[in-house]
């Protein structure tokens, strides 16, 4: 049987480990602070902003919900944005997805500012991290990193996985999980492939993987025999099905072959909400930097 990739646990540790971080900003009088921005009353929306709401307090993040009415208009959320962006005890902003017909989401996305995109989705962030040549200079520079690829990649080294030389295979091409995550593996060294609805001979690309992310959106789609002996499986589907929550993943078979898997719930989701806490953390950590910045150039004035 494979090991099991706990994802509840690493996000644990990290979150520990964030604990002692903001205890320190506090002290230095900063208090990481994330806004986030619900547009209509999609459940599965709402359970996730309650999720992240809950863990910022449960850490110590200062955090304020904006709930908003499906019929308003874009110029008012983007409005709400710009207030947001000049906000001081705001260190992230998070514009909770999908948005309502008539709201441009690359619209409303750019609107937030560079430095508060704690998502990792803005123009600016996203070709920043693709311009780095390595996954250690990306935390050395503290980028901010889309939250669920970054969550895979903590859970890959905290799980002590080879990424460098292994070849990696990720299915789905999505600008949220399936493209970061493949030039995150690229740039940690792994020889990397993307697989998508038009790829040829699909099983015979992803039974080469030492490393197989599945992020489709499909119920149960990876088979047994589409997997390597001794392969890494990560599972970032969740699809909402009569029996529950199943992954992209048909856990039970591939389990009995591959050396580490993660379960659908419990694997990638709790990772997602821990990295944008990350994020918030690091943002909040710039935010100290330029106070002391400023305080040094009116002392040497």
């Amino acid at each position: 049987m494979a090991e099991i990739i706990d994802g509840k646990k690493i996000a644990t540790e990290i979150k520990d480990e964030l604990k002692i971080e903001i205890e320190g900003l506090k002290r230095s009088g900063i208090t990481p602070g994330l806004a986030t921005i619900l547009v209509g009353e999609n459940p599965a929306s709402q359970v996730y902003v309650r999720n992240k709401t809950s863990a910022c307090q449960n850490i110590g993040i200062y955090s304020e919900q904006h709930t908003l009415s499906s019929k308003i208009k874009e110029g008012e959320l983007l409005e709400l944005i710009n207030e947001l962006n000049k906000k001081p005890n705001i260190d992230g902003i998070l514009v909770q997805l999908p948005l309502p017909s008539g709201i441009e989401e690359k619209k409303v996305l750019s609107a937030i500012s560079p430095d508060k995109d704690v998502d990792g989705f803005h123009y600016h962030n996203v070709g920043r991290f693709f311009c780095e040549k390595s996954y250690s200079e990306m935390k050395r520079e503290e980028l901010f990193l889309p939250c669920t690829p970054f969550g895979i990649m903590e859970m890959l080294l905290r799980s002590q996985v080879k990424i460098e030389g292994s070849e990696a295979v990720v299915l789905g091409r999505s600008n949220i999980v399936g493209k970061p995550i493949a030039m995150l593996l690229l740039s940690a060294n792994a020889t990397v492939t993307i697989c998508h609805s038009k790829t040829s001979n699909l099983k015979g690309v992803t039974s080469r993987a030492d490393i197989l992310v599945a992020a489709i959106g499909i119920p149960c789609f990876v088979k047994k025999d589409m997997v390597k002996q001794g392969a890494v499986v990560i599972d970032v589907g969740i699809n909402r099905m009569n029996e529950g929550i199943v992954g992209d993943v048909d856990f039970a078979p591939v389990n009995e072959v591959c050396r580490a898997i993660t379960p659908v719930p419990g694997g990638v989701g709790p990772m997602t909400i821990t990295m944008l806490l990350v994020n918030t953390t690091t943002s909040a950590k710039r935010r100290l930097k330029m106070k002391n910045e400023k305080l040094s150039t009116i002392f040497n004035f």
